[in-house]
């Protein structure tokens, strides 16, 4: 599954394959089902609906937004092999609206975590 973005003025390109969880392990050297169970806590805002632009300090402290941008890097890395690595990617950009980006690449993600185990 691909999806692409506006980020900054930029087309980018987001791609989830079975490499994906492996090319995250290769890159960060965790595992990317567990980093995944980090972002647990701002899922479950965003799933009852809260402004996640105006988080307070206590709500913030207990999301890593080193995995969220981890895991956005390499879902692009993914579509696009050319991508240099994570932060002189992100110095490509003079905004990234981290908050505004992960709810576009929800499904992308789930497809990461999906079976397709038949009954």
């Amino acid at each position: 599954m691909e999806k692409t973005l506006t980020i900054d003025g930029k087309q980018v390109r987001f791609k989830s394959t079975a490499a994906t969880t492996y090319r995250y392990k290769t890159q960060f050297g965790r595992d990317f089902f567990a980093d995944l169970l980090k972002m647990y806590p701002l899922m479950q805002l965003q799933d009852k609906g809260v402004d996640t632009d105006n988080l307070d300090y206590q709500t913030l402290q207990h999301i890593d937004f080193e995995v969220l941008y981890n895991i956005v890097w390499v879902l692009a890395k993914t579509a696009d092999k050319s991508i240099p690595e994570p932060e002189e990617w992100l110095d490509g950009f003079e905004e990234f609206p981290i908050m505004d980006i992960l709810p576009e690449l929800q499904e992308l993600i789930a497809k990461s975590m999906g079976t397709s185990k038949k009954k």
